[in-house]
């Protein structure tokens, strides 16, 4: 779909937003973006480009963070999230856009009001746990492009520092999000409108994300989270009773 002005204005802010989110938390970038832009786009179109956003446009923060990285966690989540991947983008195209704009927006509210509490997974971070949680996230992801939320809860219940766990959040957004844009070109929904509309938002959430990045260290992070959080669940909620 054509991006009349008016429309292309209110993405653009829409997406500058997401990236000062993501650059100051590592995170939340998609859960800002995905609800707002069902609304004002249509899901079709918001999952792919917010896929591209959150993957070839945050790629480059891999070449400070990849060394950090806990691979040996990170490669089982990884691999069972690319494999259920193309389960969730076969939901995506199945459901009324209605529907499926719903499901994103009660996602948001659902994982924005358990990072807001502070719920933190207890359990130890097994093999098998990992798998699974990976094949949750995955398909969660090329449904609704949100899939982070799952493993950002189980990663901040292990034991490693905040430096490696924000390594390990980069690397799953970025390469979950390349596997989903891959299942999604598959069944058609990456397409050149998708092409045409991540391009235009490109450049406004990757300057917000450098933006974040660099006044990460004069804000309260935890304060920030929590006024981001609650936003999305009212934002959210409007988007639901749309």
């Amino acid at each position: 779909m054509p991006l009349g002005a008016n429309t292309l204005a209110v993405a653009l802010l829409i997406a500058g937003a997401a990236g000062i989110v993501r650059g100051v938390t590592g995170f939340g970038g998609a859960m800002v973006m995905s609800p707002p832009l069902a609304l004002l786009l249509g899901p079709r179109l918001t999952v792919p480009v917010v896929l591209v956003l959150e993957s070839i446009v945050a790629a480059p923060m891999l070449l400070h963070t990849h060394t950090l990285v806990n691979w040996r966690l990170m490669g089982a989540i990884l691999l069972a999230a690319c494999v259920c991947v193309p389960l969730g983008t076969l939901v995506l195209v199945s459901l009324e856009p209605q529907l499926m704009r719903r499901a994103i927006a009660l996602t948001v509210i659902v994982f924005a009001v358990i990072l807001l509490i502070g719920w933190r997974y207890s359990g130890r971070q097994r093999l098998s746990t990992s798998v699974g949680l990976g094949a949750l996230s995955g398909a969660m992801l090329g449904a609704t492009s949100v899939g982070g939320p799952p493993v950002i809860l189980y990663l901040l219940s292990g034991p490693d520092p905040v430096a490696t766990t924000r390594a390990n959040l980069t690397l799953y957004v970025t390469i979950a999000s390349l596997a989903g844009l891959a299942a999604l070109w598959y069944q058609d929904v990456f397409d050149v409108p998708a092409v045409v509309a991540s391009l235009w938002l490109a450049p406004t959430y990757y300057f917000g994300l450098i933006a974040g990045t660099r006044v990460f260290p004069r804000l309260s992070d935890a304060r920030f989270r929590q006024l981001t959080l609650l936003l999305l669940i009212a934002v959210s909620t409007g988007i639901v009773f749309a």
